[in-house]
């Protein structure tokens, strides 16, 4: 940590239950010079990283849907959300997590990704930082039904959708998760599909 502004930084473990919870205190320089002490609490998941799976052939896209019960508590009326495959780290580089994740999550296997920019997910609470990712891939790499592992109780589905349904299920409030509208919307700036 190299901000000059920040100075006695002091963190208590709130909860490690599911991951972890702190709260850091600490002094912070105001634009006038003077000091005045701040509180935050972050939650610290690990970092992640995230995949749009695409076809330029066929002009379609790969997705999953599966139940987040952070989103049903929040008034998503089914806690269903459909999201680009993603997965965290555990300590794997987030290439080869990535290419994991895809053969476990949607039964593709996949050897050519590329990052394309990572980003902080919530930076007011979250320290994740998620890494981004693209890949083509064809019918012929489906080695699994894919749907996630049984003992991290996923119970995922896998969606083939042309490009433009995805883009308008954004539109239409279908796709409500932000690394999938940012992978689709990257794929649309980018031309991915021309």
């Amino acid at each position: 940590m190299k901000n000059g502004n920040i100075k006695n930084i002091k963190k208590q473990l709130l909860s490690d239950n599911w991951y972890t919870l702190n709260k850091f205190t600490y002094e912070y320089q105001k634009p006038d010079g003077s000091w005045e002490t701040q509180y935050r609490e972050a939650y610290d998941r690990g970092n992640g990283a995230a995949i749009l799976l695409f076809n330029q052939e066929k002009g379609t896209v790969i997705l999953t849907r599966q139940f987040r019960m952070p989103t049903y508590v929040n008034g998503n009326s089914d806690g269903m959300m459909i999201e680009v495959c993603a997965g965290l780290l555990d300590g794997e580089n987030p290439e080869d997590c990535i290419k994991k994740e895809v053969e476990e999550e949607t039964g593709f296997k996949v050897d050519n990704v590329q990052k394309v920019f990572e980003s902080y997910m919530s930076p007011g609470s979250v320290t994740e930082i998620l890494y981004f990712f693209i890949a083509e891939y064809e019918d012929k790499m489906k080695v699994s039904e894919g749907g996630g592992i049984d003992e991290e109780t996923e119970n995922i589905e896998v969606l083939e959708y042309s490009f433009e349904k995805a883009l308008d299920m954004i539109q239409t409030g279908e796709i409500k998760d932000a690394k999938t509208i940012m992978l689709l919307q990257y794929a649309q700036i980018n031309t991915l599909f021309s």
